[in-house]
């Protein structure tokens, strides 16, 4: 099923028929609050009402004109301002290949170095998505050339692939701040963990070294994306054990997914936020949401019946 909804994700022919599916769009509601920056900041302030702060990131990848890419520049720009302005916690995520990496690397640094400036001037922090396995190499090698200048730049780490022990073993001297997630693109057993225990293993080895004193005391952040109840109660078992600050890292979960958990997180002591997603090129994203969870497709036959 997971294979079956990965490769669906890049399927054009299906992606221009499913979008004009009134039950598609319906079942797609329940993770996504709508396609504009004003359904995501609505959203993110009824959570910020609720003390749960959000990530925010606009839908898309590759993007190919030079008009496009200043645009998605622009537009991000606007969000962090009106963040700011609406004084909610919420933060902005970015792909490198909507700024420009498939056309050039200094092209995608420059587009990404404004709006770390601008994010900082704002007091926030923004994040770097981490897109298929053919554009990790260059994303970390941006990063870390973006990152002694942008201390408030975030990177996000994938726990399927295998070279990702590797990765934050690079990561951890310049003091990062990781997103931790398992990975939702289709990659081959040559390259990434292909059942969920190795994943979920390889999740909380990675988290596990994010988390020692050391790697605090260096500047290293790490936020937790998972809704897994199983990870969740090993984090809060190891923060006992090891007496970790519970306010030392965060947890992160999709919008729409285990609604309650991150209430019920924040009042036992913990951070978390969600990440919203908008934007009209949301057919691949929500196919890889499915294949993360497909049990999410019960919701989807519900629409479809409803």
């Amino acid at each position: 099923m997971r294979d079956a909804l990965l490769a669906a994700a890049g399927n054009d022919w299906l992606r221009e028929r499913a979008m004009r599916q009134r039950f598609v769009r319906r079942a797609v509601s329940r993770f996504m609050p709508g396609e504009g920056l004003d359904d995501a900041l609505a959203a993110a302030r009824r959570l910020d009402e609720r003390r749960v702060g959000t990530i925010l990131t606009h839908l898309g990848e590759n993007v190919s004109s030079r008009e496009e890419i200043d645009a998605v520049q622009r537009h991000y720009l606007d969000a962090l301002e009106r963040i700011a302005a609406a004084k909610i916690d919420s933060e902005v995520s970015i792909k490198f290949t909507q700024l420009g990496l498939d056309q050039s690397a200094r092209l995608a640094l420059d587009h990404t170095a404004a709006l770390a400036t601008r994010a900082r001037q704002l007091g926030a922090r923004l994040w770097v998505d981490m897109e298929g396995s053919a554009y990790t190499e260059r994303t970390l090698a941006l990063y870390r050339e973006l990152r002694p200048a942008h201390p408030n730049l975030g990177v996000a780490l994938q726990a399927y692939l295998h070279r990702s022990k590797a990765d934050l073993d690079a990561l951890l001297p310049l003091g990062a701040a990781v997103r931790l997630v398992k990975g939702a693109y289709k990659e081959p057993p040559s390259i990434a963990f292909a059942s969920k225990r190795d994943v979920d293993e390889s999740f909380f080895e990675l988290a596990s070294r994010l988390l020692v004193p050391e790697a605090r005391a260096a500047g290293c952040w790490v936020t937790l994306a998972t809704h897994d109840p199983r990870l969740i109660a090993r984090f809060e078992a190891k923060v006992a054990t090891e007496k970790i600050p519970r306010d030392a890292f965060e947890f992160a979960m999709l919008y729409g997914i285990r609604r309650a958990e991150p209430e019920r997180l924040i009042a036992a002591g913990y951070r978390a936020r969600v990440l919203i997603s908008y934007g009209s090129h949301w057919f691949p994203w929500y196919m890889r949401r499915l294949a993360e969870r497909p049990a999410n497709l019960w919701f989807v036959m519900r629409s479809m019946l409803g």
